[in-house]
C-alpha cells in the first residue's frame, strides 16, 4: 500500500519474562529494513531503503553490504527472495516503474534488472517464490487487468498478481474476477513482504483500506503438479475467491501478514465454498492500524479451514503487528511490530508478550518490521536473531 510505514516505537509496561529472545546484530547500515529471507545453514538476505541489500553466510555474525543494483540508490527494497548463498531476487516498492525486480547470481557482486512494473499506476507489495522457478508478485489494485477499454472505471479494478515459471525470465499477469477491488478504497500492505502467502493449492493475500479487510485466495481449478514439486500454473483455469476478515478497518488498517501451517488440499477435490471447510489448514493473520500501534483491537485472527472462516484472537497481541510466522519445532507462532513481540502456542487463540530478559537489551522486543526465523529486521538497520531457547516451554 502506498501509505508510508515508518513507525515510532512506543514502550508498553513490561510483562513477565519468558526467556531471553532477540540478540541484536550489527548490520553496518542505517537503512530501514523490511525484507528478510533466511535459508538455513547460516545463509540469509535482507533488504531495505536506499537500495540496500545485506547478505550473511555465517548466521549473522557478519552482515555484508551488497553492491547496489544499477539505478537503485533511491529505491525502497520491501521484499527479497533468496535461493542459495549466490542467488537472490530483490523487489522494490513504488509507483509505476519504481516497482522493480533485480536478480543476482554471484552473491550480490552484480545485479540484473529482470522486471519492471508495466502499469504506471501500479504499486508492488510482496514477492514470494516456492522454488527457484515459480514465483508471484502482489500489487495494489489496478484497472488494467479486467477491462482494457475502460481503464479508469473502478468497477473493473483488481489486485495485480504476476507470476513466473522460469525464475524471473518472464512474467505473466494473473487475472480473475474474484480479485476485483476498488483502487481508491482497497490495497495490500508492503510492510513486511508477508501480505502474500503461497502454498498448496494456491495463493493467499490479505488486504485492508477504507472498505475493510479481506483475505483473497487464488486456487488452481486443476490440481496438477510435477514430481519435483512444481505447480503447473497454466494447466487449468484459476478461480479467485475472497472472504471478509475481522481486522481493523481504515486507510491505514487491515491485514498486514498471513502465514499458514502446511496448507494442503483436504479430501474434497473440487472447490466448494459452501458450509463445509474446503481446506484442512490452519492460518493466522495479523495487522491492525499502523497509525495506532498500541491498539489491540482487530490485530489478529485465525482460521482452521484455509481462510474460509476467521475468528478473532481471544487474547490478541498487545498492539499492531506487521509480520507473523510459525516455528514448527516448538509449535509456536511469533508476531512482531513496533511496540513488541508476542507468541502463541494454541494456534492464534491467545497471545502473550515475549519480553526481554535481564541479559537482553531493554528494547530488544520492539521496533521490528519483518520476520524470517531466526532473523527479524526493523528501522535504522535493526537486525535481531532469535535465541534458540526463547520459544522453549
Amino acid at each position: 500500500m502506498r501509505s508510508a510505514l515508518l513507525l515510532l516505537a512506543l514502550v508498553l509496561p513490561a510483562a513477565a519474562n519468558i526467556h531471553a529472545q532477540w540478540k541484536i546484530q550489527d548490520s553496518h547500515t542505517t537503512a530501514s529494513l523490511r525484507g528478510i529471507h533466511a535459508l538455513g545453514n547460516g545463509v540469509a538476505w535482507a533488504s531495505g531503503t536506499q537500495g540496500t541489500v545485506l547478505h550473511t553466510t555465517d548466521d549473522g555474525t557478519t552482515w555484508q553490504t551488497c553492491t547496489t543494483p544499477p539505478e537503485a540508490e533511491k529505491l525502497d527494497f520491501r521484499g527479497i527472495q533468496a535461493f542459495d548463498a549466490q542467488t537472490a531476487i530483490v523487489m522494490s516498492s513504488g509507483k509505476g516503474d519504481l516497482s522493480r525486480l533485480y536478480k543476482t547470481t554471484d552473491a550480490c557482486k552484480s545485479w540484473k534488472l529482470i522486471f519492471t512494473n508495466p502499469d504506471r499506476e501500479g504499486f508492488w507489495d510482496a514477492i514470494k517464490f516456492t522454488n527457484s522457478k515459480l514465483g508471484f508478485i502482489l500489487g495494489d489494485p489496478i484497472t488494467r487487468p479486467f477491462n482494457y477499454s475502460k481503464p479508469n472505471d473502478p468497477r473493473f479494478a483488481g489486485f495485480a498478481l504476476f507470476y513466473t515459471q522460469d525464475g524471473g525470465v518472464s512474467f505473466s499477469l494473473r487475472t480473475a474476477l474474484g480479485n476485483q477491488a476498488n483502487p481508491t478504497g482497497q490495497g495490500a500492505f508492503a510492510a513486511s513482504n508477508s501480505s502474500l502467502f503461497v502454498g498448496w493449492p494456491g495463493v493467499w493475500f490479505g488486504t485492508g483500506g477504507k472498505l475493510g479487510p479481506k483475505v483473497y485466495l487464488n486456487v488452481f481449478q486443476q490440481h496438477i503438479g510435477f514430481p519435483d514439486g512444481r505447480i503447473d500454473v497454466e494447466a487449468g483455469e484459476w478461480r479467485a475467491i475472497n472472504w471478509v476478515a475481522p481486522f481493523s478497518s481504515g486507510a491505514a488498517a487491515g491485514i498486514f501478514s498471513l502465514f499458514f501451517k502446511r496448507p494442503e488440499l483436504a479430501v474434497h477435490d473440487a472447490l466448494d465454498v459452501g458450509t463445509s471447510p474446503i481446506f484442512e489448514s490452519i492460518g493466522i493473520g495479523v495487522g491492525g492500524d499502523y497509525l495506532k500501534p498500541d491498539d489491540v483491537a482487530g490485530s489478529s485472527a485465525y482460521t482452521v479451514d484455509g481462510g474460509q472462516h476467521w475468528t478473532p484472537a481471544q487474547t490478541p497481541p498487545h498492539g499492531y503487528r506487521s509480520a507473523v510466522t510459525y516455528d514448527a519445532p516448538t509449535k509456536t507462532w511469533i508476531t512482531v511490530g513496533p511496540n513488541g513481540t508476542d507468541i502463541s502456542t494454541d494456534d492464534g487463540k491467545n497471545w502473550r508478550p515475549l519480553t526481554p530478559a535481564k541479559t537482553d537489551i531493554s528494547d530488544s522486543d520492539k521496533n521490528w518490521n519483518a520476520l524470517s526465523l531466526p532473523f527479524v529486521v526493523g528501522p535504522k538497520g535493526r537486525i535481531g536473531k532469535l535465541n534458540p531457547t526463547a520459544l522453549k516451554p
